[in-house]
C-alpha cells in the first residue's frame, strides 16, 4: 500500500478493523465499482457485506449491539471505503450521523428503540436538513411542525438532497416549530420520522418521489422528501424537548464534515494510486513518463497533498473524540481535504492523458465523484466563514 495515509498510535483493534476493511475494499468493491457506478445500480451485495463486518454499528456502544469504536476509527474506515468507491461511504455516512445524534441527544427510550437495530443495519438512517430554497442557510428552514391539541404534531414541507432517501427507514428531520423563543435557532426541532424503504408514499403523509439524477455519486440514491400533514407523536422529538433541533443538527454536521474530509482523503488516495501506477506503465520518448521531471514533480505534489489532508482529517476526528468543540478544525479539515482531493484527482487525470477521458479508466469516475466533495456538508466558502469568524473571536484585539 505504500507509506501514504498511515496513522500513528492506533490500537491493535483499530489496526485489525482497518486491515479487514481494506481487504474487503480490494476484493469486493474496487472490482465492481466501475460497472455499478456507470449503471447507477445500488450496491446491494456490498452493503450486505458491510453489515456482516459490523460497519453499520461501528460507533454504536456495545450495550446496544455495536462495536463501540471512536469517531477516528469510523473516519479511517470511511477513508478506506471511499478509496474503493465514494458512493458506498455515503451509504454509511447519513446512517452514522443519525446514530450519533441518538447516542448524544436521544432519550433512553429512543436509544433502546433504535440503536440495536441500527447496529445490525435493520434500521437505516437518513439525515434531512436542506430544502429546495435553502443551501447552507439553516435559519431559512420552512418545513413546519404544528403542535396539535393532543400534544402530537403535524409536519408539512419539502426536503431536499436526502442521501439514502429511498433505502432509509428512519429520518432525522429538522423542522420549524413555534416555541415562543426570540431566536429562530431556538424555534427548530428535530423529529425522528419512521418510514418504509422505497419510493412513493412511504408513510402516512410522507412521499419520496424518486431518485435525483446526478453527474456523480451514483449507485446510492439522493432524493426529495415531501411531507403533507404527517402526524407524529411528541415522543419522536429527538431528546424529547422541542426547540433544540438546530444545536443538535450542528453537532451532527461537525461529524459530517469529518466524514466528508475522510471521503475526500479516500478519493485523493485512490487518485494518487492510479496516477503513479499509470505513470510507470505509459512510455513516451523512450522512457516511462514517471521519469520525466514534469510528471515526477506532479506526483510529489499529489502525495504531499494526500498526506496533508489525511493528517488534518485525523486531527479533527481525534479532537471530536475528546468531546471538545471543533467546528474550526472540522471546517479546516473538510476544506483542505476537498480542495486537495480535487487537485490530486485532476493531476492524476492529466497524467492519464486522453485515456483519462475514457469511461474504461477509473480516473474518469473519480473526476465526477470528487466534485461532490466541494459542496457536501458546506462549500469551502462556508468553511472559511466559520473559520474566519472563530479566529476573530480568538484573536480579538483588547482595548
Amino acid at each position: 500500500m505504500g507509506r501514504l495515509c498511515e496513522t500513528e498510535n492506533l490500537t491493535d483493534i483499530q489496526e485489525e478493523i482497518l486491515k479487514t476493511v481494506r481487504q474487503f475494499v480490494d476484493a469486493k468493491i474496487i472490482p465492481v465499482a466501475q460497472e455499478l457506478e456507470h449503471a447507477d445500480e445500488y450496491p446491494t451485495e456490498i452493503i450486505e457485506g458491510l453489515k456482516e463486518l459490523g460497519i453499520f454499528g461501528l460507533t454504536i456502544p456495545e450495550e446496544f449491539g455495536g462495536l463501540g469504536e471512536s469517531l477516528l476509527t469510523y473516519a479511517l474506515v470511511v477513508e478506506e471505503i471511499a478509496r474503493g468507491w465514494m458512493s458506498v461511504s455515503g451509504v454509511i455516512n447519513t446512517h452514522f450521523i443519525v446514530a450519533y445524534l441518538l447516542m448524544n441527544h436521544g432519550t433512553d427510550e429512543q436509544k433502546q428503540k433504535y440503536l440495536p437495530r441500527m447496529a445490525t443495519g435493520e434500521v437505516r438512517g437518513a439525515f434531512s436538513m436542506s430544502e429546495p430554497s435553502l443551501g447552507s442557510d439553516v435559519s431559512a428552514v420552512s418545513t413546519k411542525a404544528t403542535k396539535r391539541e393532543d400534544g402530537s404534531y403535524s409536519i408539512t414541507g419539502q426536503k431536499m438532497w436526502l442521501t439514502n432517501g429511498g433505502t432509509s427507514t428512519l429520518v432525522a428531520l429538522l423542522t420549524k416549530t413555534d416555541e415562543g423563543a426570540d431566536s429562530v435557532y431556538k424555534n427548530m426541532t428535530t423529529f425522528l420520522v419512521e418510514k418504509e424503504p422505497g419510493f412513493g408514499e412511504t408513510a402516512q403523509g410522507v412521499t419520496v418521489p424518486g431518485k435525483l439524477e446526478k453527474m456523480g455519486y451514483k449507485g446510492v440514491e439522493t432524493t426529495e422528501l415531501i411531507l403533507e400533514g404527517h402526524e407524529i407523536a411528541a415522543d419522536q422529538i429527538l431528546g424529547g424537548d422541542p426547540g433544540k433541533g438546530f444545536f443538535q443538527m450542528m453537532d451532527g454536521v461537525e461529524v459530517g464534515r469529518v466524514n466528508v474530509a475522510a471521503r475526500a482523503c479516500g478519493l485523493a488516495w485512490r487518485g494518487f494510486e492510479l496516477g503513479i501506477a499509470y505513470a510507470q506503465q505509459r512510455k513516451t520518448f523512450g522512457k516511462v513518463i514517471a521519469d520525466h521531471q514534469a510528471v515526477l514533480f506532479r506526483l510529489a505534489d499529489m502525495a504531499t497533498k494526500v498526506e496533508t489532508a489525511h493528517t488534518m482529517m485525523v486531527r479533527a476526528a481525534r479532537l471530536k473524540d475528546t468531546g471538545r468543540r471543533m467546528d474550526v478544525e472540522a471546517g479546516m479539515a473538510k476544506m483542505v481535504a476537498s480542495e486537495y482531493a480535487n487537485e490530486v484527482v485532476e493531476d492524476s487525470f492529466r497524467i492519464h492523458g486522453g485515456y483519462g477521458y475514457s469511461k474504461e479508466y477509473e480516473i474518469e469516475r473519480l473526476m465526477r465523484e470528487v466534485k461532490f466533495m466541494l459542496i457536501g456538508e458546506g462549500t469551502s466558502d462556508i468553511q472559511k466563514m466559520i473559520i474566519g469568524r472563530s479566529l476573530l473571536k480568538d484573536y480579538k484585539l483588547k482595548g
